[in-house]
């Protein structure tokens, strides 16, 4: 979301109907950053789309690709366990015990099932009684969830 996009490029059709007092959608319309630099960082013709901060070069698909720990890197690895996955697909789902601002639930499939935990809180989190990490945005040394962090466990 870029909230300091200049007024003269907005042009949602909430800008134009609040009579130029609510500024819509277009801060989450900038389109993803695919080269470090040039025109648009690499998507389409500058000028063709709404501006993206020149910080975004850092964030590219060129500068995250093959880096260890980067957000790219990160839905790649998502995307590939949720394919070895059954229970990361189609199944039941349930609910587990959580602190308030933690999210928690089993997945369950004929061969297994997955427990996904979510941290929207500022403190971290414990994790549930577990046999292994399959996927984390971040985890501590301690063993703790860090805040907006999540992780795929196996069930012990």
């Amino acid at each position: 979301e870029v909230v300091d996009l200049p007024e003269e490029v907005l042009a949602d059709p909430i800008w134009e109907r609040s009579g130029h007092t609510q500024r819509g959608r277009d801060g989450c319309r900038v389109p993803i950053p695919w080269t470090v630099g040039g025109p648009s960082h690499g998507f389409g013709s500058a000028g063709s789309w709404l501006p993206q901060p020149a910080t975004w070069g850092s964030l590219s698909v060129e500068a995250e690709s093959g880096s260890e720990g980067s957000m790219l890197e990160l839905y790649r690895a998502a995307l590939r366990r949720r394919r070895q996955e059954p229970a990361l697909g189609d199944g039941p789902l349930r609910w587990l015990d959580s602190p308030a601002d933690v999210l928690l639930f089993e997945r369950a499939a004929a061969d297994g099932s997955v427990i996904v935990a979510v941290n929207f809180g500022s403190e971290p989190a414990t994790l549930p009684p577990h046999g292994s990490i399959l996927l984390a945005s971040d985890v501590g040394n301690d063993g703790l969830l860090p805040p907006d962090s999540a992780v795929w466990l196996r069930p012990a």
